[in-house]
This record gives C-alpha cells, sequence and structure tokens, in this order.
C-alpha cells in the first residue's frame, strides 16, 4: 500500500480508490490520532460538499470515529474553511472535510483539521498512516456507553455566515454589480446569501448543485462561462469559488481573468498600506509568477516562496508570524481572519478594497503585471508520476529545458499531489516557444510513465 496522504489529505475515486472501508479505517485512525489525549470524549466536526459520494462516505467515516468513542457533529453540506473556522470556535478536538476541492465528481477526499483549524503537519500524517498500515488491530473499540454518538450542529451556515460578514471593512456592497459562480458546490448557499446580506447588486450562476454537476465546466478551473456573464452583463467583477470554497479567482468588468498572484498583489499592498501586513511579507509559493516577486521588490514587500500547496504556506506563515499568503490557484490565507485558505473571505477583502479606493479591478491589478507563464499537465499513471525524478533519460530532458530558459525565465517541473499528473510550468518571453516546449516534454512524459 502507497502512500495515502497527498498536499491536501487523502484523495481517489470514490467507491473505488476512497472505498467506505478506506474512509472507515480513515475516521478510527484519524479520531484517534488527534485525541488520544484527551480524558473526555472527543468530539469532531465533519462537513462535506455537493458530491453524490459524500453521503457514503461521511456515513463510513462517522462509523469509524464513533467506533474508537468519539462524538462526531455533522455540519452537512458546508465550505472547507467554515469546517476550519466552527472547530476552532467551538473548542472542538478535530474537523474533517469530505471534498475533492476542484477536482471532478467522480473523485472524492478526506482532510482533517486539528482542535486550531489548522490542516496537519507531516508529521501527524504520518503518524496516522503507520496506523492504517500497521496498526488498525490496536486500537480502542470501547462497548456499550463508550461507543460515540453522532450529533447535528444546528445553525452552522448562519453562524459563518456572521463571521464572514464581520471581517467585511466598510458599510455594505450597494452600488458593485457582483456575478459569482459556485461551482455547484459547498458555496452554493453561503456565497450568495452574505453578498445579498451585504446589499451588492448580485447574480449567480452555477449554483444549482445535483450531486453530479460539482466543477463540471464551471467554478474557478473553467471560468469561461463567468467571464461571457460578466462581459454581457456589464458587471464590475465576476467571483469564481472552486468545488469546497477554500479558493477564490476573478473577472475584472473587461472580462480579464484576475489571477491567484494578483489577488495577492492587490490585497498584499493594500494591508501593507493600512500596515495589517506583518513584516511587510507575503507567502507564495514556487508557482507564483515572477511578476509577483517584481511587484513585490518595487513596493517595499518581502515575497517567500514555499513548495507548492496551501498547507506549506500556511506553515511558513505561523512559523514566521506573517499574516497573508496565498498561491496562484486562488488558495488565500489572511490568517487575521481564519486557519485556511477561504474563497468567500478572499472575496470580501477584495471586494471591500474595491469599494474603500472606488478603483475598478482593473485598475488595482495594475500594480503587478504578469509576466508570460505557460502550465502544462502531463496525465501520467498514478503510480508512476514521481518516476521523473528519477529517470535518467527524463532527467536529461528537463535539465535541457532549464538550459534553454536560463537567464531569462525559469522551469519548474511538479508532480501533482491530488491527481494523476506532473505539472510542467515555464516562464520566459516567448509564449509561442514555451508552449511548444512544454508540450514536447508532456508528450515524452506521457509517453514513459503510463
Amino acid at each position: 500500500m502507497g502512500k495515502l496522504f497527498g498536499t491536501d489529505g487523502v484523495r481517489g475515486v470514490a467507491n473505488s480508490e476512497l472505498t467506505p472501508l478506506l474512509a472507515f479505517n480513515l475516521g478510527r485512525a484519524g479520531a484517534y490520532v488527534l485525541t488520544k489525549e484527551n480524558k473526555y470524549t472527543p468530539k469532531i466536526l465533519v462537513g462535506m460538499d455537493t458530491r453524490r459520494s459524500g453521503h457514503m462516505l461521511e456515513a463510513a467515516l462517522t462509523a469509524g470515529m464513533c467506533s474508537v468513542g468519539a462524538t462526531v457533529i455533522s455540519a452537512g453540506v458546508i465550505p472547507t474553511p467554515a469546517v476550519a473556522y466552527l472547530t476552532r470556535v467551538h473548542n472542538l478536538d478535530a474537523g474533517v472535510m469530505i471534498s475533492a476541492s476542484h477536482n471532478p465528481m467522480p473523485d472524492n477526499g478526506i482532510k482533517f483539521f486539528n482542535s486550531q483549524g489548522y490542516k496537519l503537519r507531516d508529521e501527524l500524517e504520518d503518524e496516522i498512516e503507520e496506523i492504517m498500515f500497521n496498526g488498525l488491530d490496536s486500537l480502542p473499540s470501547p462497548t456499550g456507553e463508550g461507543v460515540g454518538l453522532r450529533q447535528e450542529l444546528e445553525g452552522a451556515l448562519d453562524e459563518y455566515m456572521g463571521f464572514l460578514k464581520s471581517t467585511f471593512k466598510g458599510e455594505d456592497l450597494q452600488g458593485l454589480k457582483v456575478a459569482i459562480d459556485c461551482a455547484n458546490g459547498a458555496t452554493y448557499e453561503a456565497a450568495p446569501l452574505t453578498l445579498y446580506e451585504l446589499n451588492a447588486e448580485l447574480s449567480v450562476i452555477h449554483n444549482e448543485p445535483n450531486t453530479c454537476n460539482i466543477n463540471q465546466d464551471c467554478g474557478s478551473t473553467h471560468m469561461g462561462s463567468l467571464v461571457e456573464f460578466v462581459k454581457e452583463n456589464k458587471m464590475d467583477i465576476g467571483l469564481a469559488f472552486d468545488g469546497d470554497g477554500d479558493r477564490c479567482l476573478c473577472v475584472d468588468e473587461n472580462g480579464e481573468i484576475v489571477a491567484g498572484d494578483e489577488i495577492m498583489a492587490i490585497c498584499g499592498s493594500y494591508m501593507k498600506e493600512k500596515g495589517l501586513l506583518r513584516s511587510n511579507t507575503i507567502i507564495a509559493t514556487i508557482m507564483s509568477n515572477l511578476g509577483l516577486s517584481i511587484m513585490g521588490r518595487e513596493h517595499g514587500i518581502t515575497i517567500e516562496q514555499t513548495k507548492v500547496g496551501d498547507r506549506y504556506v500556511l506553515e511558513r506563515m505561523i512559523e514566521g508570524g506573517f499574516s497573508f499568503g496565498g498561491e496562484a490557484s486562488g488558495h488565500m490565507i489572511f490568517l487575521d481572519h481564519n486557519t485556511t485558505g477561504d474563497g468567500i473571505l478572499t472575496a470580501l477583502q477584495l471586494l471591500s478594497i474595491m469599494k474603500e479606493t472606488g478603483k475598478t479591478l482593473s485598475q488595482l491589478k495594475q500594480i503587478m503585471q504578469i509576466l508570460p507563464q505557460v502550465l502544462i499537465n502531463a496525465r501520467v499513471s498514478n503510480e508512476k508520476k514521481t518516476n521523473y525524478l528519477t529517470d535518467e533519460a527524463i532527467q536529461v530532458k528537463i535539465q535541457e529545458l532549464e538550459n534553454k530558459f536560463a537567464g531569462e525565465g525559469r522551469v519548474v517541473i511538479r508532480h501533482s499531489g491530488t491527481e494523476p499528473l506532473v505539472r510542467i510550468m515555464i516562464e520566459g518571453r516567448d509564449a509561442e516557444v514555451m508552449q511548444r516546449s512544454a508540450e514536447k516534454l508532456a508528450k515524452y512524459m506521457e509517453s514513459v510513465m503510463n
């Protein structure tokens, strides 16, 4: 059995790779590891997105947690950042989100939060994995009154929306024409209701989940329909969330997509101006555009980079005492407000800047210039997706590519932690040359890694 945890929990095709039995055992091992120091009955919050497999996996996960004596509190369909927030404010022992985020509907995932609402560090995930592989038989199996219960958290969504509104700077959003794409996912209620209650002139698309349409040609990974909607209806801004609501990307009033790096530049520079950007530092990842680093140098902001994954951004933020960081994909962490990426929270911070400054989004994003960047995915076997690290022939081709762009760009090769992909990213001056070069390497990888 291979490694279970990727960069964002455990993921796989539901009922094939991520089976009810695996969810049951994850519930047992996770509940034990996260609550083993307790001298009282531990309480664990569970939320999920709108996928059909969510209820199946919730039932199995809940059974596993109850089997080691935990009380499971169900929050129903709710965004991932709501699980982190509610776990923290209700002083619960852990939180779990059942979601595969931006992945297609057949996939699902399970990710854990500790009692402070933070994603687990590698050491805790390793401990859970060790039990999964070698220690399940040693876990407690209480009987009688020791068996755990399942409860429901009434008013979870309202409580989360109240928190979101409390982070908004200013009176309301009156006068702003806002379009939102809920990806038929976990934000389908929270996002429109929150913005409506802040008096935005609101239009909503892709907020009718049917258990099968999450992320289907919509949301932050498929923004074409939002772009067209913004242009046709002359909206001031379009906001796109992903399936579990921890990402946000935007469309400006001209129908141009505003990337995660540009959102970081806008919010980070505003926070610096207001004295809210601790140590005048933004934590990004190696996938962030070079333009973000240039913006930082021009505005007295340090841009630190971590390896890819919002959990690594967060770990560096906590370690260094920083207040803001994120990923080009749209994960933004405003650590003064929440402990994980939060799409609706990100949207509210951006909208408050637009409202306060009176500037359009196209004007605000001029603070940063995006350098040409090409990202190509090589679809490979999940079991072989790390082979490029050791395969000599592939390494030779990667080195040739790095030499080709040395001095006027950069090449970043990494495998996805959540999908059977190797991502090839090139930055440089000539987008056409970069595209051909990346496609050539991707085609070769696919030929030898499948």
